[in-house]
C-alpha cells in the first residue's frame, strides 16, 4: 500500500462507487506485480485535468501505482464482468488483462474510471496471460488522444509504463501497461451480461447505476429505462457520425466496445483510412468486412438492438409493448446518425444552410473521391486551402464540373469565402498508420520516443494548419500489400 502523504502528493482521490452494485458485477483483483517498472510516456495535460501531479507521478512512487505494483490506500482493485456479441455470436467476456483501481473525482467534481490495461491474470483471462507488449500500448495513447484532440468522444490515455518482463507472442515482446481513463467502462456487454445470468432486480440495478452515473437528467422521467436507450442511441450516433467524418475505422466493433457514456473505447486493430473506399478494412481477422468503413452505422444499429433486448424486462411489464418502444426507439438511430454526418458534411464543406441538393452535393463528391483514389483528409484540406493540386482528382472535367456547383452552392448563402470555418471542421493532419508504425518502430527497435514525441505534438493540434504539419500529411509509398493491424493481445 501507498502512505497517506504520498496519496496526498500524487493527488489520487479515488472513488469506488461501481464496487457497490452486487458481486456478480465483478471480482475484487488486484494486478500481478512486474519486475522493473519504468515510465515510457505520461499525459502531462490529462494527469493536471484529474487533478494528480505530474512531477509526483513521475517518482517511484507513481510509477509504481501505474505499474500495479503499489495500490493507493483508497482504491479498490476489480475486474469487471460483461458479456458480448464478438463478430456476431456471443459469448461471456469480461475485463481478462485490466483492473479498475477505481473512479479519480477530478477538482472541478468529475468522474472517472482509472483502469491498468495489461496489468496480469483476471478470472475473466479465458486462458490468456493477463498481459500487454508496448507497441500496441503505445499505440492505443497515440490513436486515443489524437481523436481526442479531433473532437470525438473517447477514452483516454494517462501512462504508459514498460514493466521489465517479456510477453510471450509470436515471439518475445517487452511487456507494457497502460493507464486508461475513462467516464466509465459500463458497455452494451455489461447490460448483456446481467440480461442472460442475473436477475431482473440486478439489472435495475445496473440501468439505475448507469442513470444516476451518466444520464442523472433523466432519473424523474416516467420510463427512464426507455429513456436511457434512447439517451444511448444518440450519443452513439452522434459518436459514429464524428467517426465517419474523420475517416477512422474502428476495426472491432463488438457490443462489448460499445460504451454506454458514448465514448470510444478500444484500440486495438483501429486505423485511419487514407485513400476514400467505404469497403476499407485493416483489422487483420475481419475477413468478411464486418466492420469495414461504411458498415459501421448499421453495425452501430445493430449493437443497439441487442443493447434494447437487454433492456426489455425494464421498459415495460408486457413484452409486446416493450418490444414495440424498443424497436421505435432503435429505428431512430438511422435518421439521428444521418442528419449528424450530413451536417458534419457541409461544415466540411463550408456550408452553413441547408438545401435539398446537398445531399447530391456530398454523394457526388465522395463518389468521384472513390473513382480517382483520392485521399480524404488531403481532399477535404486541400479544399480548405483552396490550393487543388497534386492529386489525379483535381485534374479531371468530372471533378471541375463539381466544383463549380459547389462555387455556386457556396453563393447562395452569406458566407460564400468560408474556408477559415472550414478549418474548424477539417484536420490538416490524422494518425497516419504510416506514421504511427514509424513512431513505434523507433521506440520498440531503437528505444527512440522522439519521433513519437514528435508526432504527439502535431496531433495535438490538427486544426492548426501550420508548416511543421505539412511532412505529416503525405501518403506512404505505394505497397502491393494492403495495411494490416492486430489486436495486439
Amino acid at each position: 500500500m501507498i502512505d497517506g502523504k504520498t496519496i496526498q502528493k500524487i493527488g489520487w482521490n479515488l472513488d469506488n462507487s461501481y464496487s457497490l452494485l452486487p458481486e456478480k458485477f465483478y471480482t475484487r483483483t488486484n494486478p500481478t506485480p512486474v519486475s522493473s517498472p519504468k515510465l515510457a510516456i505520461l499525459n502531462h495535460g490529462l494527469a493536471t485535468k484529474l487533478g494528480l501531479d505530474p512531477s509526483a507521478l513521475k517518482n517511484n512512487e507513481g510509477i509504481e501505482i501505474l505499474a500495479g505494483n503499489q495500490i493507493p490506500e483508497d482504491a479498490f482493485p476489480i475486474a469487471q464482468a460483461y458479456a458480448g456479441h464478438q463478430f456476431g455470436h456471443f459469448t461471456m467476456l469480461g475485463d481478462g488483462r485490466a483492473v479498475l483501481l477505481g473512479e479519480q473525482i477530478t477538482p472541478q467534481g468529475e468522474r472517472f474510471d482509472i483502469q491498468l490495461k495489461g496489468s496480469g491474470r483476471t478470472p475473466y483471462s479465458r486462458g490468456g496471460d493477463g498481459r500487454a507488449v508496448l507497441g500496441p500500448m503505445l499505440r492505443e495513447y497515440i490513436i486515443s488522444e489524437a481523436m481526442y484532440a479531433l473532437g470525438v468522444p473517447t477514452t483516454r490515455s494517462l501512462a504508459v509504463v514498460t514493466t521489465g518482463d517479456m510477453v510471450m507472442r509470436e515471439t518475445a515482446l517487452p511487456g507494457a501497461i497502460l493507464t486508461r481513463v475513462a467516464a466509465s467502462h459500463i458497455r452494451v456487454g455489461t447490460f448483456e451480461f446481467i440480461a442472460e445470468w442475473g436477475t431482473s432486480e440486478e439489472l435495475k440495478i445496473l440501468a439505475d447505476y448507469t442513470i444516476r452515473r451518466h444520464y442523472p437528467e433523466i432519473e424523474a422521467e416516467e420510463n427512464k429505462y426507455l429513456s436511457l436507450l434512447q439517451e444511448v442511441i444518440k450519443r452513439q450516433a452522434s459518436l459514429i457520425a464524428k467517426w465517419q467524418l474523420v475517416g477512422f475505422v474502428h476495426g472491432v466493433m463488438n457490443t462489448d466496445n460499445m460504451t454506454i457514456s458514448g465514448e470510444t473505447i478500444d484500440y486495438g486493430p483501429c486505423a485511419f483510412m487514407d485513400v476514400y473506399n467505404p469497403a476499407t478494412v485493416f483489422s487483420s481477422i475481419d475477413i468478411y468486412g464486418r466492420y469495414a468503413y461504411g458498415n459501421q452505422p448499421d453495425i452501430a444499429a445493430w449493437n443497439l438492438a441487442r443493447f434494447a433486448e437487454a433492456l426489455l424486462p425494464l421498459i415495460h411489464s408486457n413484452q409486446d409493448k416493450a418490444i414495440k418502444f424498443a424497436e421505435k426507439a432503435v429505428s431512430s438511430f438511422y435518421e439521428l446518425y444521418y442528419n449528424s454526418w450530413l451536417t458534419g458534411m457541409r461544415a466540411k464543406l463550408g456550408i452553413f444552410n441547408e438545401e435539398t441538393e446537398d445531399e447530391s452535393l456530398i454523394e457526388n463528391l465522395l463518389n468521384l473521391m472513390q473513382k480517382y483514389n483520392a485521399d480524404y483528409t488531403n481532399t477535404f484540406r486541400a479544399l480548405t486551402l483552396d490550393k487543388l493540386c497534386d492529386m489525379v482528382l483535381f485534374d479531371t472535367v468530372e471533378f471541375a464540373n463539381w466544383y463549380k456547383m459547389w462555387q455556386k452552392r457556396l453563393s447562395r448563402q452569406e458566407e460564400n469565402s468560408p474556408h477559415q470555418s472550414m478549418r474548424k471542421i477539417n484536420p490538416a493532419v490524422i494518425p497516419r498508420n504510416h506514421r504511427v508504425e514509424e513512431a513505434l518502430d523507433a521506440v520498440t527497435k531503437q528505444r527512440d520516443y522522439s519521433v513519437m514525441g514528435i508526432l504527439l505534438n502535431v496531433l495535438s493540434n490538427p486544426f492548426a494548419y501550420s508548416s511543421e504539419q505539412n511532412q505529416y500529411t503525405t501518403l506512404p509509398e505505394p505497397s502491393a500489400k494492403p495495411y494490416r493491424t492486430f489486436c495486439g493481445t
